[in-house]
């Protein structure tokens, strides 16, 4: 029996809108991933211990808030640290098109932006996964 594909879906910072992360966590469950959705206002520290925990694969932050720039680098960070170097992590929500080079730069996989079909999150994660 194949292993399923273990994905945390967190939302990050102060943001308190979380409809895009359930349509996106449902859609990973009915193609057969295993899901961890830890619910709003999530910090750092809690969605990587969260996910060292649960054994993920793969990470995947939601933010509408702004705070990309500091909330997704910070995970790589603690992500190093607590050496899960086997885990993806990947991003969607309000992110500008002028900040996805320099978040993909820094470690992040893949960033999905509003109206990104579902079947792109779920290919994209099948062929990269280790």
């Amino acid at each position: 029996m194949e292993k399923r594909i273990r994905v945390l879906v967190a939302k990050p910072g102060l943001d308190g809108h979380d409809r895009g992360a359930k349509v996106v966590a449902r859609a990973l469950r009915d193609a057969g991933f295993e899901v961890i959705y830890t619910g709003l206002r999530q910090t750092p520290e809690l969605i990587t211990e969260a996910a060292l925990q649960e054994d993920v694969n793969v990470i995947a932050l939601s933010l509408l808030s702004g705070a990309h720039n500091t909330i997704f680098p910070k995970v790589l960070e603690l992500m190093k640290a607590k050496k899960m170097d086997d885990v993806l992590l990947i991003g969607g929500g309000v992110i500008p098109d002028a900040d996805i080079p320099g978040l993909k730069a820094a470690g992040v996989a893949e960033v999905f932006t509003p109206g990104t079909p579902t079947s792109d999150i779920i290919e994209f994660i099948k062929a990269n996964v280790k």
